[in-house]
């Protein structure tokens, strides 16, 4: 199992370890070469992060402790601004770009927490698929199965994943436009944390979506990205107490998010939501007509591929042939989206937006499985298009529905010892964040057992 931000700071405390001596183990793991560190990371920070751990212990020393964060390793994906350094987004067209003059605010908080950055982690380039897969970097391998080519971490937040199950980090930092948090923590066997976007600043972030675009942790627990999220949306970094899930109503719905899963997830879904049920939870299947509409509303573009193009067209325009092909034609198609298709997106998300919350405002929380299928293998994909569109369309579509949603939404973990790692997905309307959280802790701790 993986450690905890409760029982590394309960370490630090009691004089176990020192923030140093976690830092030097996250870095040595991080630098091996027979690891996945070069794979994880586009870059690390060794020197600062000793640094800061240093200062950690001297201010633990005297007395202070800045948060339950302090003194622990933590990774950044590569959108986030850090002032003095390029901000490449996992692409090659940035690496000439200047450097940014100053920190994203949730950098900010997270070293004002006294957390320790031991570096900027891989993505998919400019964040836009699920899959995880960089041309540039490379793609780091799923910690499930690493056999010949190994599985696909799921992404775009693909290094942040990795860096957490192999010890290189305590937490991950994030992104989610469609599930880029969730996916990979679905995928490897971590839990991921979507916020209600609006509740942490998306500034110093590079976009992709600046209607979905959402900031958040990679972790051990629902505790771990509880305390993590509280940071990162500038509050006091306490997790809310779990909420019984006895007598939780629990919408599942049947319309889409069940489609097309693959046996392992099906075996993994039904047993979770069967266990839920015999612990008093109140698990009714619902219809969600409106998860269908979406495909009718994205006819004529969508808005990430809107948003996108605009950021991008300059260089686009530059710098095309330097970008992954796959991403690069994902964004020309933004191209085609009209003004006032998108003006007549945005009122249609708001519609939508109040039909959903509507229909689910009796439960508690939406139930449904993260991600349909387990990580499909890495050559299969960088080798085929249409398999890795295919996969890419699959992995995101009940992600994705939360994002539209302007929601909140967990992804842990559901599995059994010794079976591929799958997610189940609690969520809620934008908002609901500290209620999502709270029956997560409770839901995770009836399936501590998984895994034993």
């Amino acid at each position: 199992m993986l450690p905890t931000i409760a029982q590394l700071a309960t370490d630090l405390s009691a004089g176990r370890t020192t923030s140093r001596a976690l830092t030097e183990a996250a870095l040595t793991r991080a630098l091996d070469p027979a690891g996945e560190g070069a794979r994880v990371f586009t870059r690390i920070d060794a020197d600062r992060a000793r640094a800061m751990a240093e200062t950690s212990d001297a201010l633990r020393a005297v007395g202070v402790v800045r948060s339950p964060l302090e003194g622990l390793p933590v990774s950044i994906k590569d959108l986030l601004d850090v002032a003095g350094q390029v901000t490449t987004a996992g692409s090659v067209v940035l690496k000439d770009a200047p450097a940014a003059e100053r920190s994203a605010p949730v950098i900010e908080r997270l070293v004002a927490a006294g957390a320790v950055i031991v570096g900027r982690t891989n993505m998919t380039e400019f964040a836009f698929s699920g899959l995880g897969l960089n041309p540039h970097y490379g793609t780091p391998r799923n910690p499930w199965d690493r056999v010949g080519g190994g599985r696909i971490p799921g992404g775009s937040s693909s290094g942040a994943a990795v860096s957490v199950t192999d010890g290189m980090a305590v937490v991950g930092i994030g992104s989610d436009t469609g599930g880029s948090v969730r996916i990979p923590s679905a995928l490897c066997g971590l839990t991921g944390f979507k916020p209600t976007q609006r509740r942490v600043p998306t500034a110093g972030a590079l976009p992709l979506s600046t209607s979905l675009d959402s900031i958040g942790p990679l972790a051990a627990t629902v505790h771990c990205c509880a305390v993590v999220d509280a940071i990162l949306a500038g509050q006091t970094a306490v997790a809310p107490p779990a909420r019984n899930v006895r007598d939780a109503r629990l919408a599942v719905p049947d319309t889409l998010v069940l489609n097309d899963l693959d046996d392992a997830v099906a075996s993994a879904f039904e047993r979770a939501c069967a266990r839920l049920s015999a612990a008093g939870a109140r698990l009714q299947r619902i219809a969600v007509p409106e998860f269908t509409e979406l495909g009718q509303l994205h006819a004529r573009g969508t808005l990430a591929g809107a948003e996108a193009w605009a950021w991008h067209r300059p260089l686009l325009a530059e710098r095309g042939n330097a970008y992954d092909p796959r991403v690069g034609l994902r964004l020309r198609g933004g191209e085609a989206m009209g003004a006032a298709d998108y003006i007549d997106l945005l009122a249609a998300r708001r519609r939508w937006i109040a039909q959903v919350e509507a229909r689910i405002a009796g439960f508690d929380a939406l139930l449904m499985p993260t991600v349909p299928i387990v990580a499909p293998r890495v050559d299969a994909l960088r080798d085929s298009d249409p398999a890795y569109f295919a996969a890419n369309g699959l992995i995101l579509r009940n992600p994705t529905l939360i994002n539209f949603l302007d929601g909140c939404a967990l992804s842990l973990p559901c599995h059994a010892e010794g079976e591929p790692p799958v997610g189940l997905m609690l969520a809620g309307a934008g908002g609901q964040d500290a209620h999502v959280l709270a029956l997560g802790r409770a839901v995770e701790s009836l399936l501590l057992n998984r895994l034993r």
